[in-house]
């Protein structure tokens, strides 16, 4: 059964992930570079894990295809937006939040690695469908 301690879980594993990564490679490169070793990351800890995915636009029961693409989508559940930027604007957290409501997934983490500490800089997201799950 899928619950919120689960997710929590994995988006903890996903944070250990990003770490290590910036461990490894510090601050100052680009975005695809970090994504790119996300993904070997992920991959090595045993999670499920695609990268540059199309979100779908659905309007009225039709589709209308996608032009918006989310950087990783973690085990179906959880979609990683990756940065490189000296500052978290508000639109890189309405990019998530449109990212979940469009896939309908729980919950969205937006990770910044232009900074000292990842878990500080970290921005955790989580939607009604999160809400809904049963604590354990």
């Amino acid at each position: 059964m899928l619950t919120q301690k689960y997710i929590n879980q994995i988006s903890y594993n996903i944070v250990g992930c990003a770490i290590e990564v910036h461990k490894h490679l510090g601050p100052g490169l680009l975005e695809s570079v970090y994504e790119t070793c996300m993904m070997e990351e992920l991959t090595t800890s045993g999670l499920k894990a695609f990268r540059q995915v199309p979100v779908p636009i659905r309007y009225k029961d039709k589709d209308l295809g996608s032009n918006l693409i989310l950087d990783l989508l973690v085990e179906d559940l959880i979609i990683v937006e990756l940065k490189a930027v000296e500052i978290i604007i508000p639109v890189y957290k309405a990019q998530l939040l449109s990212y979940l409501k469009l896939t309908g997934k729980p919950k969205g983490l937006l990770i910044n690695f232009h900074c000292e500490n990842i878990s500080q800089s970290l921005i955790p997201l989580v939607t009604e469908e999160f809400a809904k799950l049963p604590k354990e």
